[in-house]
């Protein structure tokens, strides 16, 4: 049995969330020893589709002329859709007969969550839906005191700078305007974002907000490597005030870097990220300003021994031996289907 991980437009996607999902696909795979192609013109056995662009369509229709298992990664919703690029909102609901024209040529479809595969449910999409994490590498978040010296370096962080990190693409969606507003309320912290989007696409409140941003924002823009490692490890919390996620993997590696997480109190969250247990949860910007505020005075209990245990729970390992659950099914329901036909 062999896979095909198939996402279109690499360089598009990997600065992403889904970018960081095809790795971890590939991780998975290997962890779980099933074999895999990236390249769609090897032989395969089963689909495993990604993306929903100009060529979802004939990659498709190719896999089931030849008798392949397909097998859609719901990765985007229309609720996830909006609040993004210019006229995303009047776009959505386009979007979305798109999206389920095509998860709806599926053999079955993965998705990040629970939540993401209530609202397909909802959508009104009758196949097999799998609610399997994009998984963490824990690996990457071990504590590394190197790649910590390297962040605070590249930003010049006096000793007692207390940092608060966010980390996503430039949307209204993820937050970006509360994340400012709690920075201009706590002036006496370092609040820094990392996460780049094309100016071109933004919406013209979103690129006025960061031209007027506070003077203690920091936007480096997309980073990788060893600051963003150390940022992950050495910031003394994680605040990802989004309003929408399928899962929101940003998050999966703050809880991995063993870092404090403060999230907005969303469906995306439900059932695997529980207020003052393993994480806190608020509304608004009044709500984050006083966690925030209250744990970096100390007033608050840091959960984020807790936060890692919900990391290990969706590690790489254990996504591959989901991942191969899936993939067996599907091979075997393919092949019954081939019999059939002959």
């Amino acid at each position: 049995m062999k896979v095909l991980l198939y996402f279109e437009n690499e360089k598009i996607m990997s600065i992403s969330g889904i970018g960081r999902a095809r790795k971890h696909q590939i991780m998975a795979c290997e962890s779980a020893g099933i074999d895999y192609t990236l390249d769609p013109l090897d032989d395969y056995d089963i689909l495993h589709i990604n993306t929903y662009m100009f060529n979802s369509n004939a990659i498709i229709n190719k896999a089931r002329r030849e008798g392949k298992g397909v097998i859609y990664h719901a990765h985007s919703t229309e609720e996830d859709f909006r609040d993004s690029f210019i006229f995303s909102n009047q776009i959505a609901p386009v979007f979305k007969k798109h999206i389920v024209s095509l998860y709806s040529l599926a053999d079955e479809i993965i998705t990040p969550t629970e939540y993401s595969k209530k609202l397909l449910i909802n959508y009104g999409i009758t196949l097999p839906i799998n609610a399997i994490s994009n998984g963490i590498n824990l690996e990457r978040f071990r504590y590394d005191e190197e790649k910590v010296k390297a962040f605070r370096r590249y930003f010049s962080l006096k000793d007692d700078d207390k940092v608060v990190l966010g980390v996503g693409m430039l949307f209204e969606r993820k937050g970006l305007l509360d994340f400012f507003e709690v920075a201009k309320r706590l002036p006496e912290y370092k609040f820094i974002w990392f996460g780049n989007t094309p100016k071109v696409s933004l919406p013209k409140s979103i690129l006025e907000a960061i031209d007027d941003r506070p003077l203690n924002v920091i936007m480096p823009g997309y980073v990788k490597g060893a600051i963003i490692d150390g940022a992950y490890l050495g910031a003394d919390c994680f605040f990802f005030p989004s309003f929408e996620e399928t899962e929101g993997i940003v998050v999966l590696e703050a809880l991995a870097s063993k870092l404090q997480v403060f999230i907005r109190d969303i469906g995306a969250f439900e059932g695997w990220l529980d207020d003052r247990v393993n994480c806190y949860k608020g509304k608004d910007v009044e709500e984050f300003t006083s966690l925030i505020k209250s744990y970096l005075e100390g007033n608050l209990k840091n959960t984020a021994k807790e936060g890692y245990e919900v990391a290990k729970s969706r590690s790489i390992d254990k996504i591959g031996e989901q991942l191969a659950t899936v993939y067996k099914r599907v091979y075997e329901k393919s092949k019954r289907y081939e019999k059939t036909i002959q």
